[in-house]
């Protein structure tokens, strides 16, 4: 009976430690090795460089939060001075329409994006936050919705800055438009010289 337990032992460590090295090391460095020979660029991070310097990713959200740019949804992501935009709090609040918590977190963005000038009715992600809360988009009308306080604030005229937003303003595979928010601003500080 003992020869049998270390008959199949011997098997099962050499095979654990196998797969542990072919699968905990060999394949992410593989997957690694793939990714920036092929897609550097996004492997990487989808930075975004100005002179050299990092301003922000292509796909992570971050907070804008002068009235001088259009500004992002809210974040759920972490408490930080920034506003949230914690990559590592991602997560969505998971509080469903109903619930009394997401009413009072609304209440404040609905207060501060009436308070910007936003009139109408508000396009929902600009009071709600997205599922990982580093959404780097808005739909189209979240961005509209803010083009009369940009304009104002930047001296330039309404019809230009919304011409900007549907010039910016992108479709995704699912047939969804949206707005990616750090192009638009960039965008945004060309036109305004």
């Amino acid at each position: 009976m003992g020869n049998d337990f270390t008959t199949a032992l011997r098997p099962a460590i050499v095979m654990t430690i196998l797969f542990a090295l072919l699968l905990g090391i060999g394949y992410p460095l593989a997957m690694t090795g793939i990714g920036q020979a092929i897609f550097p660029h996004q492997a990487n991070g989808s930075l975004v460089t100005v002179g050299g310097r990092v301003i922000g990713s292509e796909v992570v959200g971050q907070a804008f939060t002068t009235d001088r740019y259009f500004q992002t949804r809210p974040s759920a992501a972490g408490t930080s001075a920034r506003g949230g935009y914690d990559g590592l709090a991602s997560s969505g609040s998971n509080l469903g329409p109903a619930a009394r918590a997401l009413v009072d977190r609304v209440k404040p963005d609905v207060a501060r994006r009436r308070a910007q000038g936003v009139a109408g009715p508000l396009p929902a992600d600009l009071v709600t936050a997205s599922g990982s809360g580093l959404d780097p988009d808005l739909s189209p009308a979240g961005a509209l919705a803010q083009a009369p306080r940009v304009a104002r604030v930047r001296n330039l005229s309404v019809e230009k800055v919304r011409a900007l937003v549907e010039a910016n303003t992108a479709t995704s595979p699912f047939g969804e438009p949206h707005v990616n928010v750090l192009a638009l601003n960039r965008a945004l500080d060309v036109l305004s010289g």
